[in-house]
């Protein structure tokens, strides 16, 4: 179903009909004082602006004028410093204008960067316990807090 707004000019009432989709991007463009909604379309594109460097280098943000990027670990940041330079030009050929003066490599430290990309960690492998060959022969009194613990132990290898 579409939505039509009654456009208005400065001179006084049109009476044209606009569609809502073609001028609400325009509107929420008029805004967006900050540039945040430019940013925003940044951090979704990073896959495809920064292609094989993509995983290298996450987006966490800015402050101020410096684009904060972040690392797997100390050496993969130490040689993304050499590829600032390469990183702010795409980032200002994308958003059409330089706002960004310098980049900033932060370890991600378990952060979720602003793309939401997460790299997958690999799944722990199943655990198969080896039943002790005299389970079951130890007699501990069954209220005592070992004793609890040595039923729970033993019921680990029941129910395996």
């Amino acid at each position: 179903m579409a939505r039509y707004l009654r456009h208005h000019s400065r001179a006084g009432r049109t009476g044209r009909t606009v569609s809502l989709r073609r001028s609400l991007p325009s509107f929420l463009d008029g805004l967006d004082n900050t540039g945040s909604m430019a940013l925003i379309r940044l951090w979704r594109a990073w896959d495809e602006l920064m292609g094989e460097m993509a995983p290298v280098a996450r987006p966490l943000g800015h402050r101020g004028t410096k684009l904060i990027l972040a690392a797997e670990d100390p050496m993969v940041m130490q040689e993304a410093q050499f590829l600032a330079p390469m990183i702010l030009d795409k980032v200002h050929g994308f958003l059409g204008q330089e706002v960004f003066d310098k980049v900033v490599f932060e370890l991600l430290n378990g952060r979720t960067p602003l793309d939401g990309a997460i790299r997958p960690e690999a799944p722990e492998p199943p655990r198969k316990l080896k039943k002790p060959e005299k389970l079951g022969a130890l007699e501990l009194d069954p209220d005592s807090p070992l004793g609890k613990c040595y039923r729970a132990y033993k019921r680990m290898f029941e129910d395996s």
